[in-house]
């Protein structure tokens, strides 16, 4: 059999197309949606205060920890929107935002944030997996559960997050390989905002952009401002169709960046500078969006207060919800371990005095 080589590879130049070289905007060269922006903005506004209110709540004692995504609201706005009432969101721990407005409740959001049981809330009810705090060890599991539904012949799609520092995992190469060799209905958003805790991206790979990672793996790569929701949302709701569509997965880099510390115990004076932080503040996506829409006149001081009473309620809600002791139940340690308890198990329960 006579040797092959690299060039003689059969590609399809659909598949191989580098990214944009400049991240995709819509904000100022566009007309306004009338329908969809000033959505995007209500939930921006709701956004921000849903991740005021979280990390007040920490500094309480209500929540153990909170990973706020105050900066890259756009990306978690468009993510929960982008998707249809069928497909998967698979988040990780930043992701709370994109999980509420994807329908989960406020406070079911925080469940494992705050120590709750089974992470808060029924992952198939939502199709919502549960928040994941390993870095990109949830992205094989998109994969999987897009794959099956491609199996079976449902008309599901697969929106898995990460941060940049997840694409330093191998289970995010390991994600990629898999959903690009079985053309699974999945799409990856990669928000990269400029750091993995303390270690800056310059630090993690030396590639063009993040989103030039995809062509290693044979599947289209997508650079979009993450600081421009209605971008955001155009390009994974492309994506998310053209996995649909049977066409396979896309890898999206989001270039955003998170305001606030990587967590409560985080200190970022000790790695970034003030001034790196003031200039993006300067691009804050709620800011970006509201003066488009004021420009356009989708947007009236009366209709900006509606919205920040809207998010005053939520904030309350989350209030009232963490405010109170939860409900414990000691049999829940022993239930939902296996299908039929073991008999260590079952003596620990009676020793326990519950049955499991």
């Amino acid at each position: 059999m006579p040797a092959v080589t690299v060039s003689q590879l059969s590609v399809d130049p659909a598949v191989a197309l580098l990214p944009e070289p400049e991240p995709h905007r819509l904000l100022g060269s566009v007309p306004p949606d009338p329908v969809l922006w000033p959505r995007l903005h209500r939930e921006l506004v709701r956004g921000r205060r849903y991740n005021a209110q979280a990390t007040a709540l920490t500094r309480q004692g209500r929540l153990a920890v909170y990973p706020s995504s105050t900066g890259q609201e756009a990306c978690q706005v468009a993510a929960g929107l982008a998707l249809g009432p069928r497909d998967w969101l698979f988040p990780s721990y930043r992701d709370t935002l994109a999980a509420v407005v994807r329908g989960l409740p406020p406070a079911a959001a925080l469940g494992l944030l705050r120590g709750d049981w089974h992470t808060g809330y029924d992952p198939r009810a939502h199709r919502v997996a549960p928040l994941c705090t390993p870095l990109a060890t949830q992205l094989p599991h998109a994969v999987g559960l897009a794959h099956a539904a491609r199996l079976r012949g449902d008309d599901v799609a697969v929106l898995g997050l990460v941060g940049d520092g997840g694409t330093s995992e191998g289970d995010f190469h390991e994600a990629l390989n898999f959903a690009a060799v079985w053309r699974a209905p999945v799409v990856f958003l990669v928000q990269n905002n400029g750091y993995a805790i303390s270690v800056p991206l310059a630090k993690q790979t030396a590639a063009p952009t993040l989103a030039h990672k995809a062509i290693g793996y044979g599947m289209p790569g997508r650079l979009v401002d993450g600081q421009d929701a209605p971008a955001v949302h155009d390009v994974l709701t492309r994506a998310l169709a053209r996995a649909r569509a049977g066409e396979g997965p896309t890898l999206v880099e989001a270039v955003t960046y998170r305001l606030d510390a990587h967590t409560n115990a985080d200190d970022a004076t000790r790695y970034r500078a003030e001034d790196e932080v003031a200039a993006w503040r300067a691009r804050d996506p709620l800011d970006l969006l509201e003066r488009e829409l004021r420009r356009a006149g989708l947007l009236t001081d009366e209709g900006a207060a509606d919205a920040r009473a809207e998010a005053e309620r939520t904030a309350a809600e989350l209030r009232e919800a963490l405010g109170a002791d939860p409900a414990l139940r000691p049999a829940d340690l022993f239930a939902h371990v296996y299908a039929t308890p073991t008999p260590q198990l079952a003596e620990q329960a009676r020793q326990f005095g519950e049955a499991p």
